[in-house]
């Protein structure tokens, strides 16, 4: 698995940091998605893919 994220589409809901904090972390100042592990360990797989469909601008991929 590879995790990408796009920061333009960011709305900093926090709902991927909530889904999946190992993976996810937001910037203290905007909020925007940090992306902490694009290549997350299999335990993390169903967190991250959560996060990507809880993302209200969809600014989270998931390549399998």
């Amino acid at each position: 698995m590879k995790v990408t994220i796009d920061e333009d589409k960011c709305c900093g809901a926090g709902q991927c940091v909530l889904a999946a904090p190992e993976v996810f972390d937001q910037r203290d100042d905007d909020g925007v998605v940090i992306l902490l592990d694009e290549t997350p360990a299999e335990a993390e797989h169903e967190n991250a893919r959560t996060a990507a469909a809880l993302c209200p601008a969809a600014a989270i991929e998931i390549h399998e």
